[in-house]
């Protein structure tokens, strides 16, 4: 596959099958490329980030966006708790992603620092059904790999694209991940939705323009 010859909106299924081979290629690489830094370099690269969705916040507070979505990290993401308390002191509801349901949108469960987690789908933590659900006005998508027109490659359950597909109005959207995970192109399939912002340890790397 190249991408210049790449046609998204295709529907044969040929290529659809190399699309397929190929995510799953990239994941297994762009899995084992993150799972190789030290704990200093994710540390400073989870900092950088932080520093980055809170600018991104602050600049975005004259729309009034009062409910963020973050994630609880596995397999090796940046990990972003320590932002979770930091928006709950500043008065922001803080949400995060859970599966309830194998194959569906994802639900958004409130989240404080008094919350008792419990484990999930894949034994991630979240929030019990009792801590309640709140649409998002940003959500936060952790991310394996990116390219330049802001599409993101997951781990392949399609989760927030059938997530963003369905809320209305959209959040906003912040993918996050590292510099070195950017692709020429995820090879972008007709379900896939381009996030508004990229952000990595290196800042903005991506911003949708109006």
């Amino acid at each position: 596959m190249a991408p210049d010859y790449f046609e998204p909106n295709s529907v044969d299924p040929q290529q659809r099958i190399d699309v397929a081979r190929w995510r799953r290629a990239e994941r297994t690489r762009l899995r084992q490329a993150r799972a190789s830094l030290n704990a200093g370099e994710r540390r400073n690269i989870s900092a950088a980030i932080m520093t980055g969705v809170q600018s991104i916040i602050d600049r975005r507070q004259c729309d009034e966006a009062k409910t963020v979505a973050l994630y609880w990290p596995i397999k090796d993401e940046p990990d972003l708790r320590p932002l979770m308390t930091a928006l709950h002191s500043r008065a922001f509801q803080v949400v995060l992603s859970v599966v309830e349901q194998r194959a569906a949108p994802l639900v958004f469960r409130l989240w404080t620092p008094q919350t008792r987690m419990i484990r999930g789908n894949w034994g991630i933590p979240v929030p019990p059904s009792t801590s309640g659900a709140l649409p998002p006005d940003i959500v936060l998508a952790p991310l394996l790999g990116w390219d330049k027109r802001g599409y993101r490659l997951g781990y392949g359950g399609g989760y927030f694209d059938r997530t963003l597909a369905g809320l209305s109005p959209r959040p906003h959207s912040i993918g996050i991940g590292l510099s070195s995970a950017r692709l020429a192109t995820i090879f972008p399939q007709p379900h896939d939705i381009a996030l508004d912002v990229i952000l990595t340890e290196q800042g903005i790397e991506y911003e949708r323009t109006q």
